[in-house]
């Protein structure tokens, strides 16, 4: 099989490469990374050399080219079937692929109030309306989830659904939005993941500083 690559942004604050990046990495899968940080306003020129829409990520296969987070999880769980990214039984892998288009199309009052920034020091920020509609929202998903499946993650292991909330994770650990038990305990379980903790440190070691992340 060819080799896989993943082009990525910064990890402190690239909340698309994240995603396909940890489903990958804790599924087991392998693949080169390639990080070409953000290092001008909006992004970098040098993203056109690989990406036909100028934006990370893009995963590379032999002659194949994907962009687009989901998209790309979609494809690896095809070449790997038996990696587990989605559950195994066809209506709980519906559930994991809706919510998951939910989390791509939508949350924009919190995406936009709260950039992804894993070394920012925890503290509250203002925030817009419909911010805490989207938190509330999210947190419905997780505990409706994790009730049924009995945790610790969406579908019981850690699923394509978990990699494609793990940028709220870190806003929600970041900025202070949460307190009730039970999504501090699904933070809890996924930030104590190897593939997050592996993602974390290399993204607080990081010398970029994108200022207009910077809330």
């Amino acid at each position: 099989m060819d080799k896989l690559t993943l082009y990525i942004g910064n990890k402190n604050y690239s909340s698309w490469s994240f995603r396909p990046w940890i489903a990958m990495t804790a599924a087991g899968i392998p693949f080169e990374e390639v990080l070409v940080p953000f290092d001008f306003p909006a992004g970098n020129p040098r993203f056109r050399e690989f990406s036909p829409t100028g934006q990370v990520p893009v995963l590379q296969h032999g002659e194949v080219r994907v962009w687009q987070s989901l998209a790309i999880i979609e494809y690896v769980a095809e070449l790997f079937p038996e990696a587990g990214i989605w559950p195994k039984e066809r209506a709980k892998r519906a559930v994991a692929r809706a919510v998951s288009m939910e989390m791509l199309a939508g949350f924009r009052a919190l995406r936009n109030a709260c950039p992804m920034n894993i070394r920012r020091p925890k503290g509250k920020v203002p925030l817009a309306d419909g911010v805490m509609a989207d938190v509330a929202r999210i947190e419905t998903i997780w505990r409706d989830l994790r009730a049924h499946s009995g945790g610790p993650f969406l579908f019981g292991a850690f699923s394509g659904a978990d990699a494609m909330f793990a940028p709220v994770v870190s806003r929600f650990d970041v900025y202070d939005l949460v307190s009730a038990g039970d999504t501090l305990s699904y933070i809890a379980a996924v930030k104590a993941h190897p593939a997050w903790k592996k993602w974390e440190q290399a993204a607080r070691s990081e010398p970029w500083i994108v200022e207009e992340d910077e809330v």
